[in-house]
């Protein structure tokens, strides 16, 4: 059995309960940290007893506590999923990325730097790209050009992780990845719709015209994949991680309202192809780098959808 120590930050958010459930299936000790903005005690209530897991209920931006935790623990690899991940919210009230995103990574790597942490897995965002140009897929290498707060806060995250990591020897994995859905969604167009119909049923209100057409990806696909290559890093790596395939709004709105039997229910579109100030309306990766891993989704984008709407509806 592994018994290294892993520190989980945004532990008990969505993704990150998912990860701590398989590192300790895999034998690692497992460390979640989340001040519970996002993250919920329920998401790792199934995990909570077991011996391997602890949860430790702060802000990454404590740096004491923090600092505290790893050295205590004597932590051998930070996985980074803190951040608000609520786009919709930091659009009216940008401080929210500075707090939740960009100085999250600013403590966990200072941190790293004076504890010797030399291991690190940062959830990035396909949103550091902006929109797309000439329906080309986005590669690891093309220009980043953020349009929301967002987007902008996770490139001023993957900046100071290479700073940092060639100032101190960090080994360093950044996935840039789409919408991830599945069990226990907080926010998003699926929760969003499911929310909605359970207050009206006879009508759905999209926001935009449900053209916006999107990648949706399992957790559990990208659990493996950080899973497959997190200890073998070396240096600084940035991958695309996603699927091939795309799923419109419209395919959604039609999803959830057929799953939830909703025969009359009507549904009404916006004109606008965009949601929202910040939305990017459609988006294709470049999944070249990843698929070279051996690594591929198990799951298409629509597979992905209907599957989390049903856990959704359990």
């Amino acid at each position: 059995m592994n018994k290294r120590c892993v520190l989980v930050v945004g532990g008990a958010g969505f993704i990150g309960s998912f990860l701590c459930k398989r590192l300790l299936e895999l034998g690692y000790r497992v460390i979640a940290y989340d001040n519970l903005m996002r993250g919920k005690r329920s998401n790792v209530s199934n995990i909570a007893n077991n011996p391997n897991f602890s949860l430790i209920v702060s802000d990454a931006n404590d740096f004491k506590i923090l600092t505290n935790t790893i050295i205590d623990n004597k932590i051998d690899y930070i996985f980074h999923l803190a951040a608000n991940s609520d786009i919709q919210a930091s659009a009216e009230d940008p401080q929210i990325e500075f707090e939740s995103t960009s100085k999250t990574t600013w403590s966990i790597l200072l941190a790293m730097r004076e504890t010797g942490v030399k291991h690190l897995f940062f959830a990035s965002t396909s949103a550091v790209y902006g929109e797309l140009i000439n329906d080309k897929p986005f590669k690891e290498d093309d220009c980043l050009n953020p349009i929301s707060y967002y987007g902008s806060a996770k490139m001023a995250s993957e900046a100071y992780i290479r700073a940092f990591s060639y100032m101190n020897g960090f080994n360093s994995l950044i996935f840039r990845f789409p919408n991830v859905i599945g069990p226990n969604l907080t926010h998003g167009v699926f929760f969003d719709f499911i929310s909605r119909l359970k207050e009206n049923p006879k009508q759905l209100t999209v926001l935009g015209d449900g053209t916006q057409c999107k990648p949706y990806m399992h957790v559990k696909d990208l659990v493996d994949a950080i899973l497959l290559l997190c200890w073998d890093n070396k240096g600084v790596n940035t991958y695309n991680v996603g699927v091939e395939t795309a799923t419109y709004v419209r395919t959604i709105a039609e999803m959830v309202v057929s799953e939830m039997n909703l025969e009359g229910c009507s549904i009404v579109y916006g004109t606008s192809n965009v949601g929202w100030k910040g939305d990017v309306p459609k988006f294709a990766y470049c999944l070249d780098k990843i698929h070279s891993t051996g690594w591929k989704a198990s799951m298409t984008s629509d597979e992905a959808a209907l599957e989390t709407i049903k856990e959704a509806l359990k």
